[in-house]
């Protein structure tokens, strides 16, 4: 009688880490940063129709990297999540950092329980505003939560984009033309390529923007702050 195959539990996580991390290498990098007037968020992504950068409710937005239908999936969850939250109760009830661990839960569960992990990395992003700091919290393929300060990365080489950043760091927020500049010139050194506007995804949480604050920069504008 054959001998049942075993697989220690130590393993099956590591394989599961490992298949996640090379769908995740896969995908271009994507950065949120900090700026005077709130906070940019710049994609490597040369698709006009397949958005990685979206607005979640009135002051966050929602970044990821990795297998696009599943952080698609994890996105328009979000959007319920949010618009149900803000009926129900108000919407400053509608936090970034709730919508963070909400999506920590979920993709710790789909780790630990399913046999295939979810290929992706996504960003939480919320503009502060009344005095309130700006938030950023990068949430892993296996639940793990960080909040970042003045600048997050996700996708393929995302330890050498956010090495770039330091850099360049001054500790301080920038003007946009200038973070965007950071940021473009971050992706370009990293992919060792250069980045035409049309091949960018950028847009920005502005504090004082009444109303929602999310707003998608045209390939104008981009081209504009650009050349400043």
């Amino acid at each position: 009688m054959p001998m049942p195959y075993y697989v220690s539990p130590e393993q099956v996580m590591q394989d599961k880490a490992e298949y996640a991390k090379k769908g995740i290498a896969k995908g271009r990098s994507i950065i949120a940063m900090e700026y005077a007037e709130g906070i940019l968020l710049t994609a490597d992504n040369p698709s006009a129709s397949l958005h990685k950068v979206s607005e979640i409710y009135d002051c966050i937005a929602f970044a990821g990297a990795g297998k696009y239908s599943e952080f698609e999936n994890l996105r328009k969850a979000g959007i319920r999540h949010a618009d149900l939250k803000g009926f129900m109760y108000s919407r400053e009830d509608v936090t970034g950092r709730s919508l963070a661990n909400g999506y920590s839960q979920s993709l710790g569960t789909i780790f630990s329980q399913e046999l295939k992990p979810l290929e992706v990395e996504i960003l939480v992003v919320q503009v502060g505003v009344n005095g309130q700091p700006n938030e950023m919290y990068r949430i892993s393929f296996d639940g793990s939560i960080i909040d970042e300060r003045n600048f997050a990365v996700i996708g393929g080489k995302s330890d050498a984009v956010q090495a770039v950043l330091k850099e360049k760091s001054s500790g301080q927020a920038p003007p946009l033309e200038t973070a965007l500049s950071r940021c473009v010139s971050a992706l370009e050194q990293t992919a060792n390529l250069k980045l035409p506007p049309e091949g960018l995804e950028v847009a920005v949480l502005e504090r004082h923007r009444v109303g929602r604050k999310f707003r998608r920069l045209p390939v104008a504008d981009i081209r504009l702050l650009l050349s400043v």
